[in-house]
This record gives C-alpha cells, sequence and structure tokens, in this order.
C-alpha cells in the first residue's frame, strides 16, 4: 500500500505538534522545490535517503504489445532515483558489486 502525500501531510503536522494545513504547506513547498530543480535538470540530493538526477533516453526501437508492430521511441528526459548507502544498508538492499565482494571474502 501506497502512503499518500495526505498521509505524509498528517504524519509530519504529528511529528512537529502543527497543523495538519501547514505541514501540508510545507510538504508542497519542498515538493515544488524538488519538482523545479529537476525541470532544470539539476541533480536533488537527500542526505541519508537518496539522490533524484533527470538523464537522457536515447531514441530507440521499441514494439507496440498489443499489436507487435515496431516503433521508434523518442529520445526523453526520466528521473531517476538512487539510494543513499544509509537507506540502502536500513532497508537491506544489496547491490551486485556488494554481494560479489561479500562472497569473495567468506
Amino acid at each position: 500500500m501506497s502512503i499518500t502525500k495526505e498521509r505524509i501531510s498528517a504524519k509530519i503536522a504529528e511529528a512537529l505538534s502543527i497543523q495538519v494545513a501547514d505541514s501540508r504547506r510545507h510538504l508542497d513547498a519542498l515538493l515544488t522545490i524538488i519538482k523545479k530543480s529537476l525541470a532544470q535538470e539539476q541533480d536533488v540530493l537527500i542526505s541519508g535517503f537518496g539522490k533524484f538526477s533527470v538523464r537522457w533516453k536515447t531514441p530507440r526501437q521499441g514494439r507496440n504489445p498489443k499489436t507487435g508492430e515496431p516503433l521508434e521511441l523518442r529520445a526523453r528526459r526520466v528521473v531517476s532515483f538512487k539510494l543513499s548507502s544509509i537507506l540502502r544498508k536500513k532497508l537491506g538492499v544489496v547491490d551486485e558489486a556488494e554481494a560479489e565482494e561479500e562472497a569473495e571474502s567468506e
């Protein structure tokens, strides 16, 4: 189940002992800053959480899943997210390079 913006606002209000309307305004301001930064192709680094970045996907050959017909997918910008090492450890996420190093050390 996903956590909604409304639920995040309520949790912020509870944690900071402020009104939900105030926490909603703060959350909206934060999201606006993130969106504007990404629109300008600036990375957004949140220490202990991760990094949002915009990257370009090159045009490529694709396929219509319904008809199977080949089609050209245009170049486009996509937002990617990379977990911080702190959050990665907290969630127990191990990347392939780390797993190989651990296997070699055993």
